[in-house]
């Protein structure tokens, strides 16, 4: 899509006048207003993924397509099964509609098999809100990568720049959408709909500016990776036991 420089100008005047009104992050994002206690500057929000506990049932992907109406043949979130031959080899990597289903049972019982959640890395320096022209992704002051679909010109610029390939153009908004890390529930002292239904806790919300968060002692022990580090993101989403393999 070509944006032209009236465009532009129209669209930031639009943008101006909001913020002169004072609109509020739950207005732009759609969420409920927090509650009294919530204080964004309070917290830093990301997500720690264990590997080894994922059991590639789906109850994550099935409670983020209910939860936040995603159409359908369309994820938020999703999750991959590696099987791992030959080390020496790339892996064979599959989701099948996106795991929403589940995985059929492997026929292969003498391969390195392991599972891996997928989503918005709500990363701190974000690739997609550099190239927005118009300013519609943004990072919340408490660390959620959000998108304003008001101002959302369906460009797909964000599409293409994200590294994790968790961006998509929704077929009847023709605006872009992805995981919020469930801003409307998180706000209101509740954990995402995925972390709730994981049956095996291989999904948690952390807040990096809570000091009582298990996060800082697990990144202090234990082997913590995210993905793709070379693009130097600086993704909110933490994985324990990512094998070198995941891409």
């Amino acid at each position: 899509m070509d944006i032209s420089r009236r465009d532009l100008f129209q669209i930031g005047g639009k943008i101006l006048v909001l913020a002169s009104v004072g609109a509020t992050l739950e207005q732009i994002t759609g969420a409920a207003p927090p509650g009294e206690a919530y204080r964004m500057a309070d917290h830093w929000w990301g997500m720690l993924i264990d590997i080894e506990k994922c059991i590639g049932c789906g109850n994550c992907v099935r409670a983020c397509s209910k939860e936040n109406n995603v159409p359908q043949g369309y994820f938020r979130t999703w999750v991959e099964r590696y099987e791992i031959e030959d080390e020496a080899k790339p892996p064979r990597v599959e989701s099948p509609n996106g795991a929403i289903d589940g995985f059929p049972p492997s026929t292969r019982t003498d391969l390195k098999s392991f599972f891996v959640p997928k989503l918005c890395n709500h990363c701190a320096d974000s690739p997609c809100v550099q190239v927005c022209p118009v300013g519609a992704t943004f990072v919340s002051p408490d660390g959620v990568v959000l998108v304003d679909q008001t101002y959302c010109l369906g460009c797909r610029y964000c599409v293409q720049a994200c590294p994790y390939g968790c961006r998509y153009l929704h077929p009847e908004t023709n605006t872009v959408d992805k995981c919020t890390l469930c801003y409307h529930r998180i706000t209101q002292g509740l954990t995402t709909a995925c972390c709730e239904n994981c049956p095996t806790g291989a999904r948690q919300l952390v807040d990096f500016k809570n000091p009582q968060d298990p996060i800082h002692e697990i990144l202090r022990t234990q082997m913590v990776q995210v993905l793709k580090p070379y693009m130097a993101t600086r993704a909110k989403v933490y994985y324990e036991n990512l094998d070198g393999a995941v891409r």
